[in-house]
């Protein structure tokens, strides 16, 4: 299908509004700019991109390959040229190497580097070759001509599960090694498809960079905790936990805290995306966050432990949630207390409620003062 000079194999044109629509939204956007993240989707300069592998699963290249409704992965190779990619490409060996070298040569200065997984740095970094070349070697002369630099998934962002303890080969995330280039952050295990190709719109459309956090995570997919948007999230608060899995509280979709939930420490935002595009994430199939998108939590604490939260029991004047008028609160991991506004707020009801009646003869008595004074 041919529509204004772009190839959507595949791909509707109402389809492929509706993605950038979102993609839009979810970038902090105004509405009034849909047509133009549009125009650079569609342009027909499409930046070549060299996406290299180190210590991973390649999850994050089939988190990508696997995405539809629409087919994301399509639009990504209609939208880009992917010049160079280990897992997706038909070369090999020297033709792969060559196909690599000619990007490198062509376009000096306007590819994208996308780097999929950690580098190792012990023993001059022989843990991972590719063509003779150590992964710090290949990261470090591919980084030095590209116009802007990926962390796509965990490994490539923070280290990841290869740099778990006791860390065998001294794996670090690109950033380590590349200290002085902005390198866009884009963590999780895998990530979600979307937060690539919005980024990918956000470079096309205004030629920089997304609005970042002080882990170099664009904003727009980073900025706020799941804990704020958790389905669960009244469970949490009503004092409503699980206690193991597979128990009754487990079953009637209670909060998954105290099986060592990290949500309330995890920014990202797989509640609101969800994944597979079958409207599905872990929490909402009964499993706890552990944190995939944060440096110091998953593959570095234990899925079990808690992390720490604000406010560890539910506020007073939640209602009871056991027959017997016991609450079900959260271990006491904090000594933290409501805060200032919730505080505010409980005062002021409470001086709301010393001025109502207590019984029906005080109301009665003072309905009778007020018609009294009229």
């Amino acid at each position: 299908m041919l529509e204004n000079g772009f190839f959507f194999a595949g791909i509707s044109r109402r389809s492929f509004l509706k993605t950038v629509t979102a993609a839009t939204a979810m970038m902090g956007l105004d509405f009034t700019m849909t047509a133009q993240v549009a125009e650079a989707a569609e342009s027909d300069s499409r930046p070549p991109v060299i996406w290299l592998h180190f210590q991973e699963c390649t999850g994050c290249s089939e988190s990508l390959i696997r995405a539809s409704h629409p087919d994301v992965a399509t639009l990504i190779l209609d939208m880009i040229s992917l010049d160079y990619h280990e897992t997706l490409m038909a070369g090999s060996g020297h033709q792969a190497e060559e196909a690599l070298h000619k990007t490198m040569e062509e376009y000096a200065g306007k590819y994208i580097l996308i780097v999929e997984g950690a580098v190792p740095l012990k023993d001059n970094g022989i843990y991972c070759k590719v063509a003779g070349k150590t992964a710090k070697d290949s990261l470090e002369e591919v980084a030095e001509h590209a116009a802007h630099i990926i962390s796509i998934g965990t490994c490539a962002s923070f280290g990841g599960v290869a740099a778990a303890d006791p860390n065998p080969t001294q794996a670090v995330p690109a950033s380590d090694v590349l200290k002085d280039r902005a390198v866009i952050n884009i963590p999780g295990c895998p990530p979600s498809p979307y937060n690539l190709l919005s980024t990918i719109l956000n470079l096309l459309t205004f030629n920089r960079l997304p609005e970042l956090d002080k882990m170099n995570r664009p904003m727009f997919a980073y900025g706020r905790k799941i804990h704020e948007h958790c389905e669960r999230r009244p469970h949490f608060d009503a004092g409503r936990f699980a206690e193991k899995f597979g128990d009754e509280n487990h079953s009637e979709g209670y909060c998954l805290y105290k099986l060592g939930c990290k949500g309330p420490a995890t920014f990202a935002n797989c509640m609101t995306l969800k994944f597979n595009d079958v409207n599905v994430w872990p929490i909402s199939v009964g499993h706890p966050c552990i944190g995939c998108t944060e440096p110091d939590l998953a593959f570095h604490m234990s899925i079990f432990d808690k992390v720490q939260i604000h406010n560890p029991t539910p506020p007073d004047h939640y209602p009871d949630t056991l027959d017997n008028g016991e609450k079900k609160g959260a271990d006491p991991v904090t000594t933290a207390v409501i805060g200032g506004v919730a505080g505010a707020a409980l005062g002021a009801s409470a001086m709301v409620a010393k001025k109502l009646p207590n019984n029906l003869e005080d109301a009665d008595k003072r309905n009778k003062e007020l018609e009294d004074e009229e």
